[in-house]
């Protein structure tokens, strides 16, 4: 009996533990591997570099995943919510923590509360989202549609949109 409860207690501890270390509900969906979390030693997430054919060096999250800006964000503040953020997973860490720079990422990562609570982690001051379309490391589907770019190591993000508003109507 006591080992039963015991049991129950350490699986009811873990699970406790994992919702806690993933910063607990979001309301923004997860890109299908879920790269919105990473692992660094405190908790955070690291944001490291990888080398494109095309667009040279550019930031990449969680599993290698290509990482984005928004031209309708300005430093420090993330517009992307709702649909958009469906679409456009935000890269977050849990509250408290902060990102890990990697090898050859050599700009400020800093975060800011989303409005639904979250934080987001940003690079020069612009918020960092995936693309729901890459699947695997290297994909970069995801530049130039609706008004975000691969974010690039050396700095810089989107370009500020001329207010159309993208095919999603944000």
């Amino acid at each position: 009996m006591a080992v039963r409860h015991t049991l129950a207690f350490l699986v009811a501890a873990t699970v406790f533990a994992a919702c806690s270390a993933s910063g607990g509900a979001s309301t923004t969906s997860p890109v299908p591997s879920g790269p919105g979390q990473g692992s660094a030693g405190s908790g955070g997430v690291t944001v490291a570099t990888a080398s494109s054919p095309s667009l040279g060096m550019i930031l990449t999250g969680a599993n290698g995943l290509t990482l984005y800006t928004y031209s309708g964000d300005s430093s420090g503040t993330s517009t992307c919510t709702g649909g958009c953020a469906t679409a456009w997973p935000p890269l977050t860490v849990p509250a408290g923590q902060r990102p890990t720079a990697g090898t050859g990422v050599t700009g400020p990562l800093t975060t800011l509360v989303r409005t639904d609570g979250t934080t987001q982690v940003a690079y020069d001051g612009l918020p960092l989202y995936y693309w729901q379309g890459d699947a695997k490391p290297g994909d970069v589907t995801g530049d130039g549609v609706d008004g975000f770019s691969v974010a690039k190591a050396s700095g810089g993000g989107a370009e500020p949109s001329s207010g159309s508003g993208g095919r999603y109507g944000y």
